[in-house]
């Protein structure tokens, strides 16, 4: 009977003394508040998504997640500094279409690889543009702007908010797969390619939906059509692209969350959770569809294949758009 309890005894102290070796393996995490870095400025679409995550994703964590606008270079500075950050959960990136998938082919000397130095999390919210044309350009539909652009090659142009952003490749795309010849404008922002497109001065542009909305409604654009694989609960009349008549042609812009490649899988996948279970929720629905985005989330490695995928797809846009950036 002895022998027994002294067994048992024995047993539990291993048993204690092996969770207490596990514990300080595993540190709990978040200890101190957590950097989400932008790769753009204060105030634009971008960081505002970033700011909505991240006020949901400290509550969650129980540590104020704050915002790190880091602007310049295409967001390539802001990749850059994640990319070489410490791997330990506390420094995060804020990533998009562009930082991840276009960018590597934009510029020549690239110092950051998005597939290597980073360990993807989640997608957080997907949007799209909408392809809105002066009012004077006669045309109703999209098909009636592609017949016009053929019937006067190289007279239409496209403003953008300059090379390489998303609206310019996504005339770019709709040039090539319409096989139409129209010319690029690029401008220093949608802002200023969108005064000219209400003075008749472009023809047509590509922009985000939460823009164009109230343009759209007041009758100062047509909308053609927009960019995504569905319509959107802004714009109900507006077909896709694909609708119109357009195959292939879709150009979806994510956000999400990365780390540094390196970075605790405990940590990854706990983040990865909370985000998933944030977006799940009608609050932040509502909130993206106001924005005229879509709440969205994944599994770490569906979020490296989508990067893996849209690398491979906008590789030939940017080649065939002639832009190049350093």
């Amino acid at each position: 009977m002895k022998l027994t309890h002294c067994l048992a005894a024995a047993c539990a102290a291993t048993v204690l003394h092996t969770s207490s070796i596990a514990g300080a393996q595993t540190p709990a995490y978040p200890t101190h508040p957590v950097n989400l870095v932008v790769p753009f400025s204060a105030g634009g679409p971008t960081d505002a998504m970033a700011r909505i995550l991240a006020q949901k994703l400290g509550e969650r964590l129980g540590q104020q997640v704050i915002v790190d606008n880091r602007g310049g270079a295409g967001g390539s500075i802001a990749a850059e500094l994640v990319a070489r950050s410490k791997a330990d959960g506390y420094t995060l990136f804020f990533g998009t279409t562009g930082t991840m998938a276009i960018n590597p082919s934009l510029y020549a000397n690239l110092r950051y690889d998005p597939i290597r130095d980073f360990a993807p999390i989640s997608l957080m919210a997907t949007t799209m543009n909408v392809l809105v044309v002066n009012r004077q350009l006669p045309v109703k539909t999209l098909g009636d702007l592609v017949k016009l652009a053929k019937a006067k090659p190289d007279e239409l142009t496209y403003g953008s908010a300059g090379n390489g952003s998303s609206n310019h490749l996504s005339g770019e795309l709709f040039r090539t797969t319409a096989d139409i010849r129209i010319n690029h404008i690029p401008y220093k922002g949608s802002a200023p390619a969108l005064v000219d497109l209400l003075a008749g001065r472009i023809s047509m542009m590509f922009d985000t939906i939460a823009q164009q909305t109230q343009n759209i409604e007041a009758g100062k654009v047509t909308a053609l059509a927009v960019t995504g694989p569905a319509r959107s609960p802004l714009l109900p009349e507006v077909p896709t692209a694909q609708q119109a008549g357009l195959d292939g042609f879709d150009v979806t812009i994510w956000y999400g969350v990365l780390a540094p490649h390196g970075t605790p899988e405990t940590i990854v996948n706990r983040l990865q959770q909370e985000i998933a279970d944030i977006m799940a929720t009608d609050d932040m629905k509502a909130r993206m569809q106001k924005d005229g985005a879509a709440a969205q989330s994944t599994t770490s490695a569906e979020f490296a294949d989508l990067i893996k995928n849209d690398t491979a797809k906008w590789a030939p846009v940017v080649k065939n758009s002639g832009a190049s950036l350093n």
